[in-house]
């Protein structure tokens, strides 16, 4: 019975110290094996392994994924122009170099989350105060990310780590100046349309003046050509005047006193006094007093 119970208890403490001796590593992670306190293996690889067990071997994992850096609150930084924006930016990075990363953080991915922070802060610093506001917002943003991402690299790789990108999400006026931003953004937008305004008004001063000339040309060019034709008009009505009366003088006078009669006495009311044996009235004393 004894004996029964010490196998069992033999058999059980083995097993311990063969369990103690296996490990499992995830595709997702890293491994690191320790003996006494000094990195012995990495392993990269997932599957299962062995070891010595505690205390002459240990393991630690550290994760293989693409991990994110992301902090609550923007930053502040001074652009060229020495005015105040605020940025809020993340990171996406890996561990390439396990060995690396251990020995620079002991495994603490806190302190690794810290440095890595201040790497990004210490590039973002760098490359916001040698651009202007307009710049950093707008005109040159893809080449702050390029030129932060290069740096970071430069730095993760001392630390074991791989940058996978670098992104501005935010990037904004402190609230103190906003007011001003805007006013000033009304201003420019103010002189703008003031400035098309002036533009407008000189264009359609020049058009309508333009029209008023080409209206002088056209009218004065019609009366010309009126005239010209009114002209030759009575040039040949006088023409044919002329000819028809020419051939009997006596009817022409006739036709003309017609004529006057007509516009002396157009209503009842109309008088004449002038002298009965005056030559305008002739024809009413005898139709053929032309003759006489």
């Amino acid at each position: 019975m004894n004996r029964l119970i010490s196998t069992a208890i033999a058999s059980v403490i083995a097993l311990a110290i063969l369990m103690s001796t296996l490990f499992v590593v995830d595709q997702r992670q890293f491994a690191i094996v320790f003996a006494l306190g000094e990195v012995k293996q990495v392993i990269k690889e997932p599957g299962l392994h062995f070891k010595l067990p505690p205390p002459f071997q240990n393991v630690i994992f550290l994760d293989k994924r693409i991990l994110t850096l992301d902090t609550p609150e923007p930053d502040r930084f001074i652009t060229a122009e020495k005015k105040n924006i605020l940025v809020d930016a993340f990171v996406k990075w890996r561990i390439v170099d396990p060995r690396l990363y251990f020995i620079s953080f002991g495994g603490d991915e806190r302190r690794a989350q810290d440095r890595m922070a201040q790497i990004v802060k210490a590039a973002l610093n760098d490359e916001i105060t040698k651009r202007t506001v307009r710049e950093v917002i707008s005109g040159e943003r893809g080449k702050v990310m390029d030129a932060i991402r290069t740096k970071v690299s430069e730095e993760a790789k001392q630390i074991g780590g791989e940058i996978i990108d670098v992104r501005l999400k935010r990037v904004d006026y402190v609230e103190q100046i906003n007011n001003s931003v805007y006013e000033r953004m009304k201003s420019e937008r103010a002189r703008v349309a003031n400035e098309l305004r002036s533009t407008g008004s000189a264009e359609s001063e020049k058009i309508r003046a333009d029209a008023d000339r080409q209206r002088i040309v056209i009218l004065a060019e019609a009366y010309k050509q009126a005239e010209s034709v009114r002209g030759e008009g009575d040039a040949k009505a006088a023409r044919i005047y002329a000819q028809a009366f020419g051939q009997n003088p006596e009817f022409y006078k006739f036709i003309r006193s017609l004529e006057a009669y007509r516009e002396s006495f157009k209503t009842r009311s109309d008088v004449l006094v002038i002298d009965p044996n005056s030559e305008f009235l002739k024809y009413f004393k005898a139709p053929g007093g032309a003759r006489k």
